[in-house]
């Protein structure tokens, strides 16, 4: 080789960026039998400069759980702005003479995931009317009016949405339980149930004792009562329909043990709650209440002139994607998908879901601000579906825009839990060096855990995605190890 060449060839690798190298705690994460046969996916990103500090297998498409809420609070951050409110609309149609409405209530929905939430009130745990608050303004607002009979009904508008409640991606397994709640146009208590169990001894057969609210399902029975400290139990079944098949162990002498469930269709179970709460406020109301897919599978479509009676609104975007990254909460995150849909405009002839729709702005959104999009595979908003991918380069990209570019950069970063103190992560550091400067959304299912979010060392601020899928140990051992990993990125 020429003098002059080893010269040029000398000075342009000075000249190249330094490739991250794969650090040496990863290579012993690895080495780990349980990892023989795991996906495992890292990067860790300078926020400020956009260098990679640590990276393996980057760009690998992984399963994402949970984590996969950041993806959509951080495009609804971006897009309805984090003031934005859900608005419930009060409607009526008809004509209203000497206090009678001759023709019916409507509540309009706008996809609000909050209307009565747990999340909301003091006691998460109680059914109390601090949940259902808002009744109390509807019905003011009948009273306002003169509104003393309705010869309708209450019809449910659920109609901003389609019914496709659930993703067709979903397990089986996991519809049926709360945290399978599908998403609609009206949500109502966080679309749950707690069915109230007296358990006995072991081996026998719980009693069911009812359920708050109080819902009209037929449960079919096929728990056990066990010497086990908590439930290995599940609800199964369907949206929509009002059957639900239990199944698996209890603790045994429980008098008041609770295991929760979905509500299968929430819009008919509002318009049901709302008709019994005004007929005990002396509001006579004389058909049955009804929704709007059941009135469109009967060929009677909802009338669209209506007068508003009143609106109530959610709270602020920047506290609902608080509650769905601290809490994880599936619903939350789904409705949110959808909502960001609406701004999707379908090509002539496209026929496209509600979900479907969420996907194409979320994508859109991201390619726009030249992020690549091609490892972000979504089927839902919640990561509840095991096929959803993305790729720790993504996440990392989308991280640092949102801390380092983005107007909405603190509703954000205050929405991710603080390691070892907050949400799902509050055992995860918690005791070490990196408490309380670790920002982290987990996610985790079977053989799945996650975790993204931010890190600071010194006066820099890292973000972090750290994907493990398919490791055959305990989860308590992986959440070990990855305690370990980060730990050792960032304390040496």
């Amino acid at each position: 080789m020429t003098k002059p060449l080893f010269a040029a060839l000398l000075i342009f690798s000075f000249l190249m960026p330094l490739a991250a190298q794969t650090p040496q705690p990863v290579k012993q994460l690895l080495k780990a039998d349980y990892m023989q046969g795991a996906t495992f996916s890292l990067m860790v990103k300078d926020v400020q400069t956009g260098d990679v500090l640590y990276e393996y297998d980057a760009g690998r498409e992984v399963t994402p759980a949970s984590v996969l809420k950041t993806v959509t609070t951080a495009t609804a951050l971006e897009l309805l702005g984090e003031d934005y409110r859900f608005p419930t609309s009060l409607e009526y149609d008809g004509k209203l003479t000497d206090g009678t409405l001759h023709g019916n209530l409507y509540i309009k929905g706008s996809g609000d995931p909050t209307l009565g939430s747990a999340h909301l009130t003091p006691d998460k745990n109680s059914f109390t009317p601090a949940r259902y608050a808002f009744i109390t303004q509807w019905t003011a607002a009948l009273q306002r009016a003169g509104i003393r009979k309705i010869t309708g009904s209450v019809i449910s508008d659920e109609s901003i949405f389609d019914t496709e409640g659930i993703s067709p991606k979903w397990q089986h397994e996991d519809m049926g339980n709360y945290y399978g709640a599908g998403s609609y146009g009206l949500n109502i208590f966080d679309n749950a149930y707690a069915l109230r169990l007296s358990t006995g001894n072991a081996g026998e057969r719980p009693v069911i004792e009812g359920s708050e609210p109080d819902i009209t399902i037929r449960y079919h029975n096929y728990l056990t009562v066990a010497t086990v400290q908590t439930d290995r139990a599940v609800i199964a079944g369907f949206p929509f329909l009002p059957e639900r098949y239990l199944y698996g162990v209890v603790p045994a002498n429980r008098p008041a043990y609770t295991l929760k469930g979905d509500i299968p269709d929430p819009a008919l179970f509002l318009a049901e709650f709302l008709t019994e709460q005004l007929r005990r406020n002396g509001i006579a109301i004389d058909s049955p209440p009804s929704c709007h897919r059941i009135q469109a599978e009967a060929g009677f479509p909802l009338s669209r002139e209506r007068q508003t009676l009143v609106i109530t609104y959610s709270p602020p975007l920047r506290q609902i994607v608080r509650i769905t990254n601290e809490r994880s909460h599936n619903l939350y995150a789904d409705a949110l998908l959808k909502t960001l849909g609406l701004r999707y405009t379908p090509a002539r002839g496209e026929v496209i879901t509600s979900f479907g729709r969420g996907i194409k702005t979320v994508q859109s959104h991201w390619q726009k601000k030249g992020i690549d999009t091609t490892p972000l595979r979504m089927y839902d908003g919640s990561g509840t579906a095991l096929a959803d991918k993305v790729s720790a380069a993504f996440l990392t990209d989308m991280l640092a825009d949102m801390a380092d570019r983005s107007p909405a950069s603190e509703a954000f970063l205050q929405s991710i839990p603080k390691a070892g103190s907050e949400g799902t992560v509050a055992n995860f550091l918690r005791g070490s060096s990196l408490q309380g400067k670790a920002l982290l959304k987990s996610g985790s299912m079977t053989r799945v855990r996650c975790y993204a979010g931010y890190v600071r060392k010194g006066d820099r601020q890292y973000a972090v995605a750290l994907l493990a899928n398919n490791y055959s140990c305990k989860d308590r051992q992986i959440v070990q190890a990855l305690e370990k990993l980060l730990l050792a990125l960032f304390t040496n």
